[in-house]
């Protein structure tokens, strides 16, 4: 896994770095103290992973996700940040966030987070998603119970294989459904469906 590492922290991005290169399977490409530095270096050589703080100096990480994910639509782009504020959360998701981590969780438990991500799961630490769901939104009721069912999965982190398995559906046929469930919920992809299926509880 190719990564950048954004903060305008030099402790912290020394800090990430130095714990991250560890990792057999983790090359860290560079570190990025704002946002358009971050850009810039995806533009370069495009990266596997962005890890990406938020508040900065010149480009905030919202900014950067957004252009990141409309040039490189396949980076994926872990938030790591102490804002744990629902409108800071829903923000950054909207620009295409694959992720978001608040900075209490221990640095030694990234890497495997990172790895999920990279494999296609979506990553919202359990700070993240206790923000998300005390408010109610009746979103939920324009899916069907299957579709219910299946939203559910995919919050978990479940694959499309995992779901077909669990609901005794071919794979096919949980793919067009998930399709049919970000229509319904206007969202365009698997972290902003999750988000957005925990907000709805």
């Amino acid at each position: 896994m190719r990564l950048i590492i954004t903060d305008d922290d030099a402790l912290i991005r020394t800090s990430l770095k130095r714990t991250l290169s560890r990792e057999d399977d983790i090359e860290v490409m560079g570190t990025a103290e704002d946002g358009s530095v971050a850009v810039a270096l995806c533009d370069a050589d495009t990266p596997d992973v962005v890890l990406m703080d938020i508040r900065m100096p010149v480009m905030d990480g919202i900014a950067a996700t957004r252009l990141i994910k409309s040039r490189h639509p396949h980076v994926k782009v872990m938030m790591l940040t102490t804002f744990d504020d629902r409108p800071m959360i829903q923000q950054a998701l909207a620009a295409g966030a694959d992720g978001y981590l608040i900075k209490t969780d221990k640095i030694a438990n990234i890497a495997g987070q990172l790895r999920l991500l990279h494999q296609g799961t979506s990553i919202l630490g359990a700070d993240v998603l206790k923000k998300l769901a005390p408010q109610e939104n009746p979103a939920l009721s324009r899916l069907t119970p299957r579709e219910r069912d299946i939203a559910r999965l995919v919050s978990l982190g479940r694959t499309n294989k995992e779901i077909a398995g669990e609901l005794f559906l071919s794979e096919g046929t949980v793919r067009n459904n998930i399709v049919v469930i970000m229509e319904k919920l206007e969202v365009s992809n698997r972290t902003q469906l999750s988000a957005l299926y925990f907000e709805a509880q």
